[in-house]
């Protein structure tokens, strides 16, 4: 019996337009997930039996391209590379190539005469399979590499001149420092970092910090475990400096000598205290390693200029290129 075409089908078991309709699902769904819709629909097929729909439709005819875009691909990075090819007009890939040598590309485009325009990168390979294959198109390069080639030369310009992207870097300006009753550290005769000026110093804020929420002396004597004398002196004192006396008094360091050197080395990057320490003993320095420790740890934690960091190159290509 003869059939009829697009409403017919020998051995068919749908109709031709519930046929059509499946093979749309399981083009958009492909096979789980297409049986799932389709019971959804009313129509309980497997997964099997939308991927044959799929697999029976006849190939689409593909237009024969006119400006043709190659660039390589990775079947596995470092090792395997292929091409792959694209009409550019449309934005859809064509073929897929087993390697990028310049002998296949050249065939491909033998067998297709109406190429017109082949847009490539800078792959030597490409070339010379482009000029064999299709001696007649217009080889050109294609956006993306053009504006990736130009952002790289952009961006080694602006390394380049590094240096002069620090130089026009404004100074953030530093707030004024208001004037404070405190005695000024550097000027203090107690270090930093000495243990008995150190505990000195955290007892007296102690003390204060519980006199001014409302404690009493009495309070602050039981809770501190500290004598009435000390409690009054420490709460008569405005400063710590205040409760240094006695011998100890603008006493001169050991280390002062060494300062200078310190600070040339320090200046320079060396940062390490022991290293330090063992550079100024052959000297002449008779002092002790902690002593060192001290002074570099006053020196990392005081405060230092802020200044605004400069942009990076790629920053500063990108704003060029914008």
């Amino acid at each position: 019996m003869e059939q009829i075409h697009g409403l017919t089908r020998r051995y068919g078991q749908r109709t031709e337009r519930l046929r059509t309709t499946l093979a749309a699902v399981g083009l958009a769904l492909a096979g789980r997930a297409g049986a799932r819709l389709a019971t959804v629909l009313g129509v309980s097929v497997s997964r099997s039996t939308v991927l044959r729909l799929v697999e029976s439709l006849p190939e689409p005819e593909v237009p024969a391209p006119r400006v043709v875009g190659v660039d390589e691909y990775a079947a596995r990075k470092g090792r395997r590379y292929g091409a792959v090819l694209v009409d550019i007009e449309t934005r859809r890939p064509i073929d897929l190539l087993p390697d990028r040598k310049a002998s296949s590309l050249a065939a491909w485009l033998a067998q297709r005469p109406g190429v017109e325009v082949v847009c490539r990168d800078r792959a030597p390979f490409f070339a010379e399979g482009a000029t064999a294959g299709a001696p007649r198109a217009i080889q050109v390069a294609d956006r993306w590499h053009l504006w990736h080639n130009l952002s790289e030369a952009v961006e080694r310009c602006v390394a380049q001149r590094r240096g002069c992207l620090r130089v026009l870097t404004p100074t953030a300006p530093q707030p004024e420092a208001e004037p404070v009753a405190a005695v000024d550290p550097a000027a203090s005769p107690w270090p930093r970092g000495h243990r008995f000026a150190e505990r000195t110093r955290s007892r007296h804020a102690a003390v204060h910090v519980l006199l001014k929420v409302g404690h009493s002396r009495r309070s602050v004597q039981r809770q501190l475990g500290m004598t009435w004398r000390t409690v009054k002196q420490f709460a008569d004192a405005v400063t710590p400096e205040e409760l240094f006396t006695g011998q100890w008094q603008n006493r001169p360091s050991v280390l002062d000598e060494y300062k200078p050197y310190l600070d040339d080395q320090w200046n320079e990057g060396c940062t390490n205290a022991w290293k330090l320490w063992e550079e100024i003993v052959p000297l002449g320095y008779k002092g002790s390693y902690q002593r060192v420790r001290a002074y570099l740890h006053e020196k990392r934690t005081s405060p230092r200029p802020v200044t605004a960091r400069p942009p990076s190159s790629r920053v500063v290509a990108g704003w060029i290129l914008r």
